[in-house]
């Protein structure tokens, strides 16, 4: 992957006029390369993304047998039949969160005992709450790591199946690691999200549809999930969508540095959450506009929003460094889960907006942007590839905004400066 050095200072400019297409979805990349590794037959995966977060769940399935063959972003996988191999060593989650948690389920499955370690950052983000939901649904599954965070030790064998709450409410890939594991259960899963309560839960949604699309029988049956035993997962072939997630970078910096910019590739039916940014700024003045193969957004001038973001976190720091060049302050709210993401990124939002001479302040589960006459800086990106991608927008009006170890965007787009530099 691209070599970054420790700092770039970003260019300033605009209006811009420019055609981008974004990388492939890394939430539909492993939740797809994992249905097909559990899948009876063989898959082709067309536009997978190629990033950090992908690889450490390609290389993980393959420390569990899955046979797993890249040429660019297209892969072939050799389905498994729900039938994982014990591996030899400690599976490296990395920095993923979806890695780590839905190999937590999938590792039920295996034929011995797996332990799942990950990133410093990795060893403080919670999992007991996915663990209880497999234990209830037969697993033995045991937490190693300090309040209730990575690593931990499945000891494979199969999943029974049946009936568990599971605590949704601080990440949904909780929800989604035990579903992509079910369809290889024993006997029908039903997940009851306590207090009703999922989370992002139009992730989930993809999820579902990701299963669909596999051949699963999972759904909605009332506030509950179910996903029936004996049916399992169908090889085929499966095209990635562009990632919403990356493209709310593109549709940001047309906001910010004015004219138009269009990302082609994403469809219309998209269960992408963060598709969802495009109405946000539309309600800050933009244009939107959705066609057939592509989607514009041309930038306008800017108020601020109050705005529940709970569906669509990844999407708020884009929107954050959007709201410094607003007339009117912004308001995030229902964002809690953003502190236990890569980094604290409400915390980390309020210091570097206040670098740049916004006010910021954020509290348990929000954060509010007051703007104010803006200054060059340089950002501390925390080793967080969304803080890097976000505050390097800045510098398109900003002079002098310089993105310090730039090199964390290969977590999902490694390009990414380049891309940025071709607008």
């Amino acid at each position: 992957m691209r070599a970054y050095p420790e700092s770039i200072e970003i260019r300033p400019r605009g209006p811009l006029d420019a055609s981008v297409r974004v990388p492939g979805s890394k939430s539909i990349t492993n939740r797809a390369v994992l249905a097909a590794a559990l899948a009876h037959g063989d898959s082709r995966l067309d536009g997978a993304l190629e990033s950090d977060d992908t690889e450490a769940m390609r290389l993980a399935l393959g420390e569990l047998g899955v046979e797993v063959v890249t040429r660019g972003t297209t892969w072939s996988v050799r389905g498994t039949g729900g039938a994982l191999a014990a591996p030899k060593r400690t599976l490296d989650a990395r920095a993923s969160g979806t890695t780590a948690r839905f190999l937590a389920a999938a590792a039920t499955l295996a034929a011995g005992p797996v332990v799942i370690d990950g990133s410093p950052r990795m060893r403080e983000r919670p999992i007991d709450d996915l663990a209880r939901a497999l234990a209830l649904l037969g697993a033995k599954v045991e937490v190693l790591g300090r309040n209730g965070c990575p690593p931990l030790r499945v000891e494979g064998g199969g999943l029974r199946g049946g009936r568990a709450p599971i605590d949704a409410r601080r990440s949904s890939q909780f929800v989604s690691a035990v579903l992509l594991a079910a369809p290889c259960a024993r006997a029908d899963v039903v997940l009851e999200p306590v207090g009703g309560v999922v989370v992002s839960r139009p992730y989930v949604d993809l999820t579902l549809a990701v299963m669909r699309a596999f051949g699963a029988d999972a759904g909605w049956t009332g506030p509950a999930l179910r996903v029936a035993a004996g049916v399992g997962y169908r090889g085929r072939s499966y095209a990635v969508e562009p990632d919403a997630s990356a493209a709310a970078y593109p549709f940001a910096a047309a906001a910010i540095a004015g004219g138009v910019v269009r990302v082609a590739g994403l469809p219309r039916d998209s269960q992408q959450a963060d598709l969802g940014l495009l109405d946000v700024l539309a309600r800050m003045g933009c244009q939107v506009e959705r066609g057939p193969d592509a989607i514009a957004v041309q930038g306008g001038r800017l108020v601020g929003v109050d705005v529940d973001m709970n569906a669509m976190p990844d999407a708020v720091l884009a929107l954050a460094v959007v709201a410094l060049f607003a007339e009117s302050p912004t308001r995030i709210r229902n964002v809690a889960n953003l502190r236990i993401k890569e980094t604290d990124r409400l915390a980390a939002l309020e210091r570097e907006l206040g670098r740049l001479g916004a006010r910021a302040r954020a509290s348990a589960d929000g954060l509010e942007i007051e703007p104010g006459p803006l200054r060059g800086a340089a950002i501390e990106t925390y080793d967080d590839h969304r803080m890097a991608m976000a505050f390097a927008l800045a510098g398109l009006r900003v002079p002098r905004v310089v993105i310090r170890e730039p090199g964390c965007v290969a977590k999902t787009w490694p390009d990414y400066f380049e891309a940025l530099e071709r607008l």
